[in-house]
């Protein structure tokens, strides 16, 4: 079984979590409203993936016979000055997000929790494709913000963050 110490990061980690997809939800739905159907969807998806990543923790919690302690999230930002915003803020807490599992593994290393170390890794690999996403996505939307139906157009032929095969 990990660590409390563990136990407690991973339990504080899964409402990051579940609140980063609250924040991409709230996203989505002020795209939508603002008639941006693929800014909308992309961080619709992007909300269902958070939600994924959190029920990945709770089910390691729940394998590794830890207890799962759930707390509420803050309400999200839902309202933006321009198109440019959401996403701004979307890659500041994918950077965030990417400092705490970080710490996590730390605390996973300290406390010569291996198993904990390994599941994280995971996670730390997500992190860099999910800031490269974002990153992707800002820079064009930047480069776009005078004319942000060309975004709607990159989204509707690109997946940010996403490279060929090699």
């Amino acid at each position: 079984m990990p660590s409390e110490r563990f136990v407690d990061a991973l339990n504080a980690q899964v409402a990051r979590e579940f609140a980063a997809s609250h924040q991409y939800t709230a996203i989505g739905a002020w795209y939508a409203g603002e008639t941006y159907p693929q800014l909308s969807a992309f961080f619709y998806a992007q909300a269902e993936e958070e939600r994924e990543h959190a029920l990945k923790m709770v089910n390691y919690l729940l394998d590794t016979n830890s207890p799962v302690n759930l707390t509420g999230v803050e309400a999200p930002r839902a309202s933006f000055e321009d198109h440019v915003a959401p996403i701004r803020l979307a890659l500041e807490q994918e950077q965030s997000v990417t400092v705490s599992i970080s710490e996590l593994f730390e605390v996973a290393r300290e406390t010569r929790d291996y198993r904990s170390e390994q599941f994280l890794d995971w996670f730390l690999q997500e992190q860099t494709e999910e800031e490269s996403s974002m990153s992707d996505l800002l820079a064009v939307a930047e480069r776009t913000a005078s004319v942000p139906m060309l975004l709607e157009e990159y989204l509707a032929r690109e997946t940010p963050g996403q490279h060929p095969a090699e």
